[in-house]
């Protein structure tokens, strides 16, 4: 078999993948059209950031059994296009945390005791020693957005400098934050108590401009903003005026909505200090994420063992027909049912019913909390690790099985349990392939589980159809889909909408405003 290595790696790496009997080409720097070119000839690609896996190089790839991330973000890969050829994709989770984790630390205390412009005016001949006060790390609050695993790391290095530490994850576990010395709080008292912040989110529609106008506009006068994880978490704009008018002392990014950062205004700024995404440039680091996507392609190729896929449970190959609609149904139920979750989360509860309690139900459990994770964790969660994501944050998973389907051949129940309120959620297969929810909570429904849709609680009243088909034909939007469901005539109704293409904030907010609409929530699947 062969492996194209795309991306430079570590020597050592490409020894491990040529020990195991592989053909390997190492071809760097390729333009999408060489790739494209080459690209048919390889079972296995090993690649970094560099690479751009787009959806019409992987349509190219008629032999790309498997593509393999020395890294942990999978940005540059299009995982639907690889799925739907069957490509597994892998990555190195947890390969960079520390060496991420410390360069958080570096930019923290670099940014306040403004050690680059020091520098900068030393070299220019200056000796401008009032002009650089600093303040101490000591006894100053670090506030931290997602305690995941760079985020824990982070929290002990500060706490190690004599910093307080808070933390907002909505899916952590308070006393596992407890233990680390961390008090877990919520993101506006994060906002409100933090002499710094911090973010470790992965970049998904919950975490986009996370730091926004209206959220630094409830932080302490004076505080300082660092980003290591994503371009995009940070409002770019609300930054660069925040810090013009004194509310923020000061920024450190690593990472940039645009990358590199082209006439970026923030770079214009003596209060930012910035690297070129150097989160996880070390030599370790490197080395560390190089051996282990070598081991992982070697070990799936030569005996077929798949680990850190981030699009394929690790099941037996006579088993995958019939498990791959069930994994795929489970996934867009954790992930729909999701958005629906308030707090901490306590238990996930699925039950196979009919036909589906017959088949395995270890991927289909592992599918199911992958997909209510994903929103959040995105670039961390995956096939492998999310059930344990799940034990690490205490949210107990069980799976019970009933022969009883009810007027269905298969049924699959899950519900979330949160410290506010429990959710259900049911499913089912139309053609035995075919995901489809079939009821929300009390509400008996038929919902193709896909895209981009609006669930909308309204009261059961006349015109309500009409007034949303309205505004989305005023808004040019096509609607795919509608879909209805209603616990009594005239009482409590809901509506489940999928459109074509997106839905822009504004139009969420105007369907708000609409008569008899009671609550709107925006539904992006995974995938």
């Amino acid at each position: 078999m062969r492996v194209l290595v795309s991306d430079n790696i570590s020597d050592r790496g490409v020894e491990i993948l040529k020990d195991a009997k592989l053909d390997v080409d190492v071809k760097t720097g390729m333009k999408p059209d060489e790739l494209k070119a080459c690209i048919g000839q390889y079972d296995g690609i090993v690649i970094r950031s560099a690479t751009k896996l787009t959806a019409d190089v992987i349509a190219c790839a008629a032999n790309l059994k498997v593509i393999g991330r020395a890294g942990s973000g999978l940005d540059n890969v299009d995982k639907a296009a690889a799925t739907s050829k069957g490509i597994v994709v892998m990555n190195t989770p947890g390969g960079n945390t520390i060496t991420t984790a410390e360069h958080t630390i570096a930019l923290i205390v670099s940014l306040v005791r403004k050690i680059p412009q020091a520098t900068a005016s030393m070299k220019a001949g200056k000796w401008e020693k009032k002009k650089f006060m600093g303040v101490e790390l000591f006894d100053k609050t670090l506030g931290i957005l997602g305690l995941g695993n760079i985020g824990s790391q982070v929290a002990k290095r500060a706490l190690g400098l004599g910093m307080k530490a808070i933390c907002y994850d909505p899916f952590l576990n308070e006393e596992l934050a407890e233990n680390l010395g961390i008090k877990k709080v919520s993101r506006d008292e994060l906002f409100t108590g933090a002499d710094i912040i911090t973010v470790h989110t992965p970049i998904t529609n919950e975490t986009r401009n996370i730091i926004n106008k209206d959220s630094i506009a409830k932080m302490r006068d004076g505080v300082r903003i660092v980003n290591c994880a994503r371009g995009g978490i940070v409002d770019e704009g609300a930054l660069y005026d925040a810090i013009k008018s004194g509310k923020v002392a000061g920024a450190a990014l690593d990472v940039f909505e645009k990358e590199p950062p082209e006439n970026s205004p923030l770079l214009t700024l003596d209060e930012v200090i910035c690297t070129p995404h150097l989160g996880a440039s070390t030599h370790e680091a490197q080395e560390n994420v190089a051996l282990a996507v070598a081991e992982q392609i070697a070990d799936y190729l030569v005996n077929g063992t798949i680990r850190h896929a981030v699009n394929f449970p690790s099941i037996p190959a006579d088993q995958l027909n019939t498990l791959k609609p069930y994994i795929d149904l489970a996934e867009k139920m954790g992930c729909f049912a999701s958005y629906f979750t308030d707090g901490q989360v306590k238990e996930i509860d699925i039950e196979l019913r009919g036909e589906a309690a017959e088949i395995m139900d270890e991927p289909v459990k592992i599918a199911a909390v992958k997909g209510f994770l994903t929103p959040v964790l995105e670039h961390t969660v995956n096939f492998v690790n999310a059930t344990h994501i799940a034990k690490e944050r205490g949210i107990v998973v069980k799976v019970t099985k009933n022969a009883d389907a009810g007027d269905y051949n298969t049924r699959v129940d899950l519900t979330i349990k949160s410290a506010e309120k429990t959710f259900s959620v049911s499913g089912t297969l139309f053609s035995k392939k075919n995901p489809r929810i079939i009821k929300i909570d009390n509400y008996v429904i038929e919902v193709v589980p896909e895209g981009t849709m609006l669930y909308i609680n309204n009261n059961d009243r006349p015109g309500v159809i009409g007034s949303i088909g309205m505004l989305f034909g005023e808004s040019g939007i096509n609607i795919a889909r509608m879909h209805f469901g209603r616990e009594t005539k005239g009482g409590m109704a809901v509506s489940v909408v999928s459109v074509d293409g997106g839905i822009g904030e504004d139009i969420v907010q105007k369907i708000r405003m609409l008569p008899n609409i009671l609550e709107v929530t925006k539904i992006t699947m995974n995938g």
